[in-house]
């Protein structure tokens, strides 16, 4: 600590820092945040089109998975900066927290409001080219690795106004430069869909055909809704839509019910999705459970035995898209996850409720099949309480005492421990004797548990696999769950190679997803990876994890001309206890997937198209996606 002195003081300069901690401004450098350079520069056209500037976009990805984005905005301003002495474009590329969205002169409401995507974009690309049409000029400047590569230039003359931003993200900070159309896509439909009549073109270049996706949609959130609820069975006649202007804020909501159980809210300000809701949220839910409350008493449609319906069983069956614009939002972090306006609360319960009571009011029957659907859901919320607590009062010493048998481990501290969900009493046996019982435990099920999207609450909760997962977790379900009381820090899922492992694996899945999503967000749940192949040859084994390892193996014993013989995996029973400790439980060496969400809505609609009581949605996606499946035994 004596040789700790003034000079061991680091300051990164300029976009430095990004570079140094990229994370810190898009979240990772995986996957995630690859497709983030893209938001942050889409987002820019997506301002201008919220200003009323830009009603067009082109986006191509071009080979070697380059980003060209074309928007027909104003253009980023050329003129030279009075601070820094240097074009405005050069200043909004290459310094943090410049922009032109602090005041509200040029940009009523604005999606990017640090005045940091254009310049981190920039930081962490090989190259970044920007040309700008603006003053019947064409100008371009170019960058490396956020460095410009001289100074902005006239290269020509132009008709219109605009700016055509082209990068190339940089291999030495991603994990991968790899685009995913399908990704990109589903941003791009939702920024068309949240922008009345605005043009999105998206072209996929990388192959000899090109993949176009022209999205404009003229109904907006409206058309949005309508999509979300394809393969739906709905109880209400036509989604209603509402908005209004209060204080400068606009308001857009879309809403519909159907015979699901879930409550389904998508929420966006400024078109950024805020996943955890916010105040816009929680003022349409205040409103929601008012207005329905009243109408339905005023109408003589709740008897004095109900009592006051809840806003749980209100929303159970609600599909609604929430779209504010607000001039000042407050967002957590610059990833804003959650709106915290409070002024907001009030602006969105006001707009949803003036509407919402007008529409039940002249809709009578509309409000008779609502209130009806709402009184089934509690009824079955109340027979799902009493089954929750018959369930609760057990301990998890009880968990014994159930078909799918706890062995539980000697640590009691819950960031060190680790729990098998396991198929099967046999491969169940195996890994009770090969585990470490210091920190490993293991609770075999029996068969395929209950499919948790189909069936409510209440019949899930009389399913005895379900109930001693619930028990041995710790932590509760639903509205009664609570993260801070679980027993395991890993809960991992292991399952047989196999088609009936997969789907027993998915049923467990859908049901944390449904009932214990935290779990998910925690990144507490894990799937194993057991080999799919042993080659043996002599005294020696090698055990192969896919068929890459598995032709790699073989490969190189037909080259060293040795006999080998080959066995496929297909149940953890064939494995003794120590094959299954070595290849799928040691620490050491085995090999876990993380189960996380990156795109919550996208996971919401794949449970419910895969899991749910529509056969056609299910068989149309598996005839798009069959020829991507791996490992599929037939």
């Amino acid at each position: 600590m004596n040789n700790y002195q003034a000079e061991d003081i680091t300051v990164l300069e300029g976009l430095e820092a990004v570079r140094k901690r990229p994370g810190m401004y898009i979240g990772s450098t995986s996957e995630r945040g690859l497709h983030h350079l893209v938001w942050e520069v889409i987002d820019n056209s997506i301002d201008e089109a919220l200003a009323g500037y830009c009603n067009k976009i082109y986006v191509n990805l071009l080979p070697d998975n380059i980003v060209e984005i074309i928007d027909n905005g104003r253009g980023i301003p050329t003129g030279i900066h009075p601070k820094y002495g240097k074009s405005a474009l050069e200043v909004v590329m290459t310094v943090l927290h410049a922009g032109g969205k602090f005041e509200n002169d040029n940009y009523k409401v604005s999606g990017g409001l640090h005045g940091v995507g254009a310049s981190v974009v920039n930081a962490l690309s090989e190259w970044t080219e920007v040309t700008v049409k603006r003053d019947e000029k064409l100008y371009f400047q170019r960058f490396e690795r956020g460095i410009p590569c001289g100074i902005l230039e006239v290269i020509g003359v132009s008709e219109g106004t605009g700016t055509a931003f082209k990068f190339k993200a940089d291999h030495e900070i991603f994990e991968t430069l790899i685009y995913s159309f399908s990704i990109l896509e589903t941003r791009f439909k939702e920024l068309a869909y949240l922008n009345r009549g605005l043009n999105i073109i998206f072209t996929d270049s990388r192959k000899e055909e090109n993949k176009v996706s022209d999205l404009k949609f003229d109904g907006g959130i409206l058309d949005y809704i309508k999509e979300i609820e394809q393969g739906q069975t709905p109880i209400m006649s036509t989604p209603v839509f509402m908005s209004g202007n209060v204080d400068n804020v606009d308001v857009e909501i879309a809403m519909t019910y159907n015979i699901t159980q879930k409550e389904t809210i998508y929420s966006f300000v400024n078109n950024i999705n805020t996943p955890e809701g916010g105040t816009h949220v929680s003022g349409f839910r205040t409103a929601l459970t008012r207005v329905i409350n009243d109408v339905a008493k005023t109408q003589g449609l709740l008897k004095e035995k109900d009592g006051k319906l809840q806003g749980g069983d209100i929303r159970e069956g609600l599909t609604a898209i929430i779209s504010v614009k607000v001039a000042q939002p407050q967002f957590e972090g610059q990833t804003k996850t959650k709106l915290g306006n409070s002024e907001v609360t009030g602006i969105t319960s006001k707009v949803s409720g003036d509407f919402l009571k007008m529409f039940l009011e002249d809709n009578p029957e509309e409000t008779r099949k609502l209130v009806e659907k709402v009184l089934n859901s509690k009824r079955a919320r109340e027979a799902a309480q009493r089954a929750r607590e018959l369930v609760l009062r057990k301990s998890a010493l009880d968990v014994g005492s159930l078909p799918g048998k706890l062995a539980d481990c000697s640590s009691k501290k819950p960031e060190e421990c680790e729990v098998y969900i396991v198929e099967g009493e046999s491969a169940g046996g195996s890994a009770k004797q090969g585990r470490d019982r210091s920190f490993q435990a293991i609770l075999p099920l029996r068969g395929k548990i209950i499919n948790v999207e189909k069936s409510g609450l209440h019949r899930a909760l009389e399913n005895t696999e379900i109930r001693s997962m619930i028990t041995a977790f710790g932590t509760g379900i639903g509205d009664n769950f609570n993260g801070e009381k679980l027993r395991y820090g890993k809960i991992i899922i292991m399952t047989d190679a196999d088609v009936d492992g997969a789907h027993i694996r998915t049923l467990i899945l859908t049901f944390l997803y449904r009932y214990m999503v935290e779990l998910v967000q925690n990144g507490n749940i894990f799937i194993a990876q057991p080999p799919l192949y042993k080659v043996s040859s002599g005294k020696s084994s090698v055990y192969a994890y896919s068929e890459k390892q598995l032709k790699e193996a073989t490969s190189n014993l037909d080259r060293e001309n040795k006999r080998y013989t080959l066995q496929r995996y297909k149940g953890l029973g064939e494995m003794n206890p120590e094959q299954l400790w070595s290849t799928t439980m040691n620490p050491d060496s085995r090999t876990l997937l993380q189960v996380s969400i990156d795109d919550a809505r996208q996971a919401d609609l794949l449970f419910d198209k895969l899991m749910g009581d529509k056969v056609e949605p299910r068989r149309e996606f598996i005839e798009e996606n069959a020829t991507y499946v791996k490992n599929l035994d037939v």
